[in-house]
C-alpha cells in the first residue's frame, strides 16, 4: 500500500484529519499534509516520524511498501507477481496460492 494510502486509512481509522495531522507535525501545515495524502509529496524523515507518532504506529509501517519496492533481494517478477497477487480478491488470492503451493510441490518432487 502506497504511502499517501496508508495515511488515509490511517488517519480515517484514528478519527484524524489533515488539520489534525498538521497540528502534530512541526513546520508542516494543511496543505503540506493534504499534498502527503494525495500523494503529491513525500515527508522528510522528522516529519514522517512524527506522523507515525500521531497515528500510533512504527514509521517504518509508513513506508513498507517502499521498503519492499526497494528490497535487492526481489527479483522483477517477484514484484510482479506481489502486485497482481494484491490486486486479486481474497478467493482469487487463495487459489492463486493453492496453485503456487501445487506447482512448487511438483518442482520439488522433480528434482
Amino acid at each position: 500500500m502506497s504511502l499517501d494510502t496508508t495515511l488515509r486509512l490511517l488517519a480515517k481509522a484514528s478519527g484524524m484529519t489533515a488539520a489534525d495531522l498538521a497540528a502534530a507535525i512541526p513546520r508542516a501545515g494543511v496543505a503540506t499534509v493534504k499534498s502527503w495524502m494525495a500523494g503529491d509529496k513525500l515527508p522528510g524523515r522528522d516529519q514522517l516520524n512524527a506522523l507515525a507518532r500521531a497515528l500510533g504506529v512504527p514509521a517504518g509501517a509508513l513506508l513498507s511498501e517502499l521498503a519492499t519496492t526497494l528490497d535487492p533481494a526481489r527479483t522483477k517478477g517477484e514484484h510482479d507477481l506481489l502486485a497482481a497477487y494484491r490486486a486479486l480478491n481474497t478467493r482469487q488470492q487463495g487459489a492463486l496460492l493453492e496453485v503456487a503451493r501445487s506447482m512448487a510441490g511438483h518442482a520439488g518432487r522433480k528434482r
